[in-house]
């Protein structure tokens, strides 16, 4: 078995191994960073630590959000440290069988396949799992900048 912290960006339910999830926090204020890529959301300064927040939206290639709620950040441990992605909506921890995993599904764009290690099955939904140091590392998505 394996535990996942689940949440979703755009409508897609996502998961992230849950040992490598240190909090999941209000979005906090940003400081922009000049000269960033646009997948960078800016910095945020969490009790003392400045974290680089991740803006999935972009990461993913979605639109903007147009919802009135304040999105979540979800603090994790990456390759390189700790970072913040931000994010629309928290869901469980959720237990699954790792027989009951499976490859990216085909719908799934190129450039969103490229941070995913696969994908559950839910009755109500589909999972994909994110590869942390992948969604966290910026030179992956360099050439992506955004766009689908």
């Amino acid at each position: 078995m394996s535990s996942f912290c689940t949440f979703s960006v755009g409508g897609r339910w996502l998961g992230l191994p849950v040992e490598r999830v240190r909090e999941v926090i209000r979005h906090p204020a940003v400081t922009p960073v000049p000269l960033a890529p646009p997948v960078v959301a800016g910095l945020i300064n969490l009790r003392g630590d400045v974290l680089l927040a991740i803006d999935l939206r972009v990461r993913l290639g979605l639109p903007a959000a147009k919802s009135e709620r304040p999105p979540l950040d979800l603090i994790f441990h990456g390759r390189d440290g700790v970072v913040s992605l931000v994010a629309d909506e928290v869901g469980p921890v959720l237990q699954m069988r790792d027989e009951d995993f499976e490859p990216i599904p085909e719908t799934v764009p190129a450039a969103t396949r490229s941070l995913l290690t696969g994908a559950y099955k839910l009755p109500d939904r589909i999972v994909l799992i994110l590869d942390s140091d992948r969604t966290a590392d910026l030179k992956i998505r360099e050439a992506h900048r955004g766009g689908r």
